[in-house]
């Protein structure tokens, strides 16, 4: 079993630290498809391929989403940092700075 994803020996992890160092894998894995669909997307000519490309990516976009649900679940700070940036409009970066001055 690879453990590639622990900077730490596993054995000495929970079994929650290990399951959220998987998700976290699993998010970066669906972010790097996500981009590899945009890259295929653009050039690609055939319309037929070029359609079922998109569709994959709207899978790519549900299971990013569902681990990131997850992993903010899991870590309530970061959720309450991640709803002051979010879905809002404006500067990212000052929402950013905010909602982490409210966390503290």
């Amino acid at each position: 079993m690879t453990t590639d994803q622990y900077h730490e020996p596993p054995q000495e992890l929970s079994a929650e630290v290990r399951t959220f160092a998987r998700m976290c894998a699993s998010l970066s894995e669906e972010a790097e498809a996500i981009g590899w669909y945009e890259q295929r997307i653009a050039v690609e000519q055939d319309p037929v391929a070029r359609a079922i490309m998109i569709d994959s990516l709207g899978e790519e976009y549900k299971h990013f989403s569902m681990e990131l649900e997850f992993l903010l679940r899991a870590k309530p700070r970061w959720r309450q940092i991640a709803r002051g940036i979010l879905f809002t409009d404006g500067d990212i970066v000052s929402h950013g700075e905010e909602a982490e001055s409210a966390a503290d």
